[in-house]
């Protein structure tokens, strides 16, 4: 009997280490190595460094020409606040700070900001396409108007966008092959 207590002590061991590697991998914060968008190809009239959003596909496309696009997965407005119209990049930031709508409490920089590790602010309006630390919003109707991203998605966009570049937000691929005369105005969807 005295002989198995130290094998069955050094077993509880290891055991005991594997879980607590278990745990410390769970909840430690992971960001992936920056992952490259998807280059597809972009049959619509748009210029060379121009962002089309299509809230229905929830993506986003960086036209980068000769009939490519980058192609990101986004988060667009939720139903109540989903819109459509020509914008542009007015100002950039890099771990831009965030205050809560409420009054609440100023979120300071970085990749657990609610903005993420990037900002790019839209016109002279409040809406933004921003990084997020909520990976599983990506893809849904969800946001307040802004348009978020995956933090390394945003990080490779924020490289290539410049001050100025044009933004369309349409409601499906099919508005994207229409000409579109919007000039500056930003219109509700509802």
């Amino acid at each position: 009997p005295t002989t198995m207590t130290a094998p069955r002590t050094l077993l509880a061991l290891f055991a005991a280490l594997a879980l607590l590697q278990a745990v410390m991998s769970a909840t430690a914060p992971v960001m992936a190595a920056p992952a490259a968008p998807e280059p597809v190809k972009f049959a619509y009239p748009y210029e060379a460094g121009a962002i089309v959003i299509i809230n229905s596909e929830r993506r986003l496309y960086y036209v980068i020409g000769g009939g490519m696009a980058l192609r990101y997965p986004v988060a667009v407005g939720n139903s109540t606040e989903l819109w459509r119209g020509k914008t542009f990049v007015q100002a950039k930031a890099e771990n831009p700070s965030w205050r809560h709508p409420d009054g609440g409490p100023t979120v300071e920089g970085g990749p657990n900001n609610p903005l993420g590790v990037r900002a790019m602010y839209l016109g002279w309006s409040l809406w933004r396409i921003h990084g997020s630390p909520h990976r599983d919003s990506i893809g849904y109707a969800v946001s307040n108007g802004c348009i978020r991203m995956l933090n390394e998605h945003v990080l490779d966009l924020y490289d290539r966008v410049h001050i100025g570049a044009p933004v369309y937000v349409l409601s499906s691929p099919e508005e994207a092959g229409q000409s579109l005369d919007w000039g500056k105005k930003l219109v509700s969807s509802n």
